[in-house]
């Protein structure tokens, strides 16, 4: 097991391994002490149904660990899907915290992907003012990204993440045999923002998933890979925790992801969406001469390698307006995150209005 420490305003502590979920009582004890707070437990009707080759239900082996631990546990279970991150299912939320009689000094586990980190954490941020929380997650896009920082939030017709709060968790927790349950699809989400750290951050990181399916083989691999890309969310978070400078590095490709997501209905996923906006970007920034040539060709072949797409048919002046909703807008400029070169980003503020001048490679 791997231990990587957040030293936040809220510290807390990040464990990576095998065979974790029956560990997770114990892992938790630093946290809680002698009490035993009530647990309230949110997943998604997908991971609560899943099941190892063995029989073993994960869910069920998590909420029976719990109670032979001494705690009080009830749980929470939504549809699976970005449409379900939404305000109204917070509010069922609510009602369920309400209905379990959840308090101050209780708390909420999050277990399952991104989607289900994020509206855990909002729900648990905004109940009461803020009971703790703590993070499992299930697939690797959560492990690497989304349940590292503090951010939680739901979508809203207008775009998404648009409404949530900064909520560190008080334990995060990869078990990394969830990751032998999902889909090659879902697996792929998550290679897409492994690939990310290594293009804004790390060059010998990229440069080992340029290998593409080699990069994961061998004991411990994996594991390693998700400590790393962790290990470099930690650093920035720590310099950065509420996302007014360099962290908005972290966000290289989501600009684009996200438009990309929302004009397709979420038909396209979070990580597919991502792939296709570093492509994109990457190309954009050699247009305007700000990354070397071939930066581009290498983001595109890392992604295919990975079995994630690099393009798209959506029209870009589409894609332009749909970004002009983007959180890190900040009054006539849009701050993108452009790539110098493999392994160094930047900030690059750009008039909303020259976006798509930009993009098309006439305006710098």
């Amino acid at each position: 097991m791997k231990t990587i420490s957040v030293n936040t305003g809220h510290p807390y502590q990040i464990h990576i391994g095998r065979g974790l979920l029956e560990c997770i009582p114990k892992l938790l004890s630093p946290v809680c002490g002698a009490r035993r707070p009530k647990l309230a437990v949110i997943t998604d009707d997908r991971v609560d149904s899943l099941a190892f080759p063995d029989g073993r239900q994960p869910a069920q082996t998590l909420l029976t660990a719990f109670e032979k631990a001494g705690y009080s546990v009830c749980k929470f279970v939504f549809p699976n899907g970005e449409a379900s991150k939404t305000l109204d299912t917070v509010r069922q939320a609510y009602a369920f915290f309400s209905e379990h009689e959840i308090t101050r000094t209780d708390m909420v586990v999050a277990f399952g992907g991104g989607v289900v980190g994020d509206l855990a954490g909002f729900a648990a941020a905004s109940w009461l003012r803020g009971v703790e929380f703590i993070q499992i997650p299930t697939t690797l896009l959560a492990m690497v990204d989304s349940s590292v920082g503090g951010k939680t939030g739901v979508d809203i017709p207008q775009g998404k993440n648009l409404v949530g709060a900064f909520w560190q968790p008080s334990l995060v927790v990869c078990d990394t045999d969830m990751l032998s349950l999902l889909p090659a699809e879902t697996f792929a989400d998550g290679m897409a923002e492994v690939i990310k750290y290594g293009a804004i951050f790390d060059r010998e990181l990229f440069e080992q998933l340029e290998r593409g399916g080699q990069a994961l083989a061998g004991p411990g691999a994996l594991e390693g890979i998700i400590a790393r890309c962790v290990d470099l969310k930690r650093q920035v978070v720590e310099d950065d925790e509420r996302d007014k400078g360099r962290r908005q590095l972290l966000n290289f490709g989501h600009t684009f992801g996200h438009a990309i997501e929302k004009q397709s209905d979420f038909t396209i996923t979070h990580g597919h969406g991502v792939a296709i906006g570093m492509a994109m970007m990457a190309r954009a920034c050699e247009r305007a001469g700000l990354a070397p040539a071939q930066t581009a060709a290498r983001i595109e072949a890392c992604c295919r390698a990975h079995g994630l797409p690099a393009e798209t048919d959506i029209p870009l002046e589409t894609l332009c307006k749909h970004a002009m909703g983007d959180k890190k807008r900040a009054g006539s400029d849009i701050t993108l995150i452009i790539l110098r070169s493999i392994g160094q980003a930047a900030l690059h503020p750009v008039a909303a209005e020259h976006l798509l001048a930009f993009m098309e490679g006439s305006s710098k």
